[in-house]
């Protein structure tokens, strides 16, 4: 059942279905004072529907209203027809309390097998999306990719680093679809290089600039390995936004593990700031520890999480960290 309300919810779905309404009128009143739009409205509240549901609304034409719904890997004790099955109803779910048709359902299933658990492959839809965040507009894709081009979480630390960079140089290193630099871009940094070794993403990122009337001239997107990229680098920046991933493997560059090369990886990006600039540093590896004695050999440094968490993100306080670096006084 999708959307109409034809189909009586079974007792798992009514109960999901509750705790969605209960989460939407807290949390969509306080998007609605935001002027927010695209938000996390459910994320394993109740412990055996194990998925999280973002909203994204749609900024042009009808306004559609979509959910992206991600499967959260099940405990090795629930059988895998239990875990199918409490999924299906977390999705009618949705589509009853949201209004909403299949072709606005997105649903990310986790593949079961010897193997362990993992995401399957992903749809080959090429169905765009434009929605808004802050000021600008920035291009999703719901369907076709395990994350969306949006990590919804970041949302505070991109629309602070729009505050932040009036006047200034911006540099944007692991730069995913661009998100950060426009938000930048639009907040008044004069230039800005975003690097990343996808050319999907920059790709992405490209069409973000054009969706907002930005000038690739004055706003580059650099195709390289970071660290290498860094290493070689003599530009100098006044705000900076580091979002490594955890860990990366490809052909074109060497491993990185966010946890072995932190340090090194921080240290070439200082050096690149500008007297009184600002670093910021992100990443969502929960098991991440900052080696502060090392990184207070050349930088500052403070954790500012609690700051970068929004309401609809509450309930999973560790689902990234984040800290300022500046040069010591």
């Amino acid at each position: 059942m999708t959307g109409s309300g034809t189909t009586a919810l079974g007792p798992g779905a009514l109960m999901v279905a509750n705790r969605l309404r209960k989460n939407l009128r807290r949390l969509g009143r306080w998007a609605r004072r935001a002027g927010i739009t695209c938000y996390r409205v459910y994320d394993a509240d109740l412990p055996e529907y194990a998925a999280a549901v973002d909203l994204y609304r749609e900024a042009d034409g009808a306004e559609r209203l979509f959910a992206h719904v991600q499967e959260y890997q099940a405990p090795k004790q629930i059988p895998e027809d239990v875990a199918a099955g409490r999924l299906a109803e977390l999705v009618d779910a949705v589509a009853e309390v949201f209004e909403l048709p299949e072709s606005c359902l997105s649903v990310k299933v986790r593949a079961r097998g010897k193997g362990g658990s993992k995401y399957g492959r992903m749809a080959d839809t090429g169905e765009r999306l434009v929605v808004r965040e802050g000021g600008v507009r920035l291009e999703v894709n719901l369907f076709d990719y395990l994350d969306t081009g949006l990590f919804l979480d970041h949302r505070p630390v991109r629309l602070r680093l729009a505050r932040e960079a009036a006047g200034g140089r911006f540099l944007n290193l692991f730069c995913y679809t661009g998100a950060a630099t426009v938000h930048a871009a639009a907040g008044g940094a004069t230039e800005s290089v975003s690097v990343d070794l996808s050319a999907t993403y920059l790709a992405w990122a490209e069409r973000n600039l054009a969706l907002n009337g930005l000038s690739a001239d004055a706003h580059r997107l650099v195709q390289a390995d970071v660290m290498t990229w860094l290493a070689r680098d003599t530009g100098v920046y006044d705000l900076i936004f580091c979002d490594p991933p955890t860990f990366s493997n490809s052909k074109r560059a060497d491993d990185f593990d966010v946890q072995r090369e932190h340090v090194r990886l921080l240290e070439l990006a200082v050096a690149r700031l500008s007297p009184g600039g600002l670093l910021l540093f992100s990443n969502n590896f929960r098991r991440f520890r900052l080696d502060e004695p090392a990184v207070a050999r050349f930088a500052d440094c403070r954790e500012i999480t609690p700051q970068t968490l929004d309401p609809d993100f509450e309930r999973n306080p560790r689902i990234h960290r984040c800290w300022e670096l500046r040069h010591p006084l």
